[in-house]
């Protein structure tokens, strides 16, 4: 995404021995120690489970799209997969699921309006 210029494209810098985003790595690092030395340890944990179910659900809804030839699994295995993740996510505490839903709406709008700006 930093390559495209979705994010800094200072994150894009490839580690030229190890070949990995190191810039990319420290900065969510960076990020994980934020938040846990402010949050609770718990809140953390369940805002993060949210947002990988929020993630997988998306995964398991691109995979709805896929050509028959193209598939691994049965269709509808992948819209069970969006079902559980869903039920899953919206199961957590209600604190997660509302802090989860705010970080990614805001993290949507930005995107939104940046690359609004760069058309």
């Amino acid at each position: 995404m930093a390559d495209n210029r979705e994010l800094p494209h200072a994150l894009s810098a490839v580690h030229p021995r190890y070949r990995v985003p190191y810039r990319a790595e420290f900065a969510i690092g960076a990020v994980a120690v934020a938040v846990v030395a402010v949050a609770h340890v718990r809140s953390a944990i369940g805002f993060s489970s949210f947002a990988v179910l929020v993630y997988y659900a998306m995964s398991n809804a691109s995979a709805l799209t896929l050509a028959p030839g193209e598939r691994r699994w049965p269709r509808w295995l992948s819209g069970v997969g969006v079902v559980g993740c869903v039920v899953l996510a919206f199961s957590l505490p209600l604190l997660s699921v509302i802090l989860g839903e705010v970080v990614m709406s805001a993290g949507a709008i930005a995107y939104r309006v940046l690359v609004r700006r760069s058309d």
